[in-house]
């Protein structure tokens, strides 16, 4: 029954999902909520390792959540849940792609999907930013301002963004440098209880 679940989820979250890993982010929590498989501060840990390993986010995270609620059958179940609507839709699409290349009313709805998907992406993007710099459920109890900011990871951010954008040497640096260096100092901060 689990696998069935696990690939019905997935199956939608990936026919929804229009605009990539960053818009299956609503639906995950969506999923979160509904199934319990995962709470939203294990989403924010799926979608750190899943933005720092290699292939695409929503896949990453669909083959996390299907390991850990299924072990690897559930794994493969949920990334290939995630992928067949996408296989689907670009099958039917190119079958009937020379039909209505030109036709007006398939410009309109792809210039329609557009507003839709940065929508999602951004909406993820502020629940990113939310769960990643603010501390709500602490601020919440304690009603106290300074509880509601999670200083390391302003300073740590403030760190990266000046480095990456302003500091001449590492302005360079490829990305997964500052992701390697931004582990390296979680990691440091968590062993040293900072």
């Amino acid at each position: 029954m689990i696998y069935w679940q696990l690939f019905w989820a997935y199956f939608k979250v990936g026919l929804f999902s229009i605009g990539g890993g960053m818009a299956t982010i609503p639906f995950l929590y969506d999923l979160s909520d509904k199934s319990g498989w995962f709470t939203h501060a294990q989403l924010a840990d799926m979608l750190a390792v899943s933005e720092s390993t290699p292939g695409a986010m929503g896949v990453n995270m669909a083959t996390y959540v299907g390991y850990t609620t299924a072990g690897i059958p559930g794994a493969v179940i949920a990334t290939a849940a995630l992928a067949l609507p996408s296989i689907i839709i670009i099958l039917l699409i190119a079958r009937a792609l020379e039909q209505v290349r030109h036709n007006r009313l398939v410009e309109a709805a792809f210039y329609g999907l557009r507003p839709a998907s940065t929508a999602l992406i951004a909406a993820a993007g502020i629940t990113v930013v939310t769960i990643a710099l603010l501390n709500v459920e602490r601020f919440r109890s304690t009603g106290c301002l300074p509880d509601l900011f999670r200083w390391k990871a302003w300073v740590l951010s403030g760190a990266v963004l000046v480095l990456s954008n302003w500091g001449k040497r590492t302005r360079t640096w490829h990305p997964v440098v500052f992701i390697a260096l931004s582990a390296v100092v979680g990691a440091v901060f968590h062993f040293a209880g900072v």
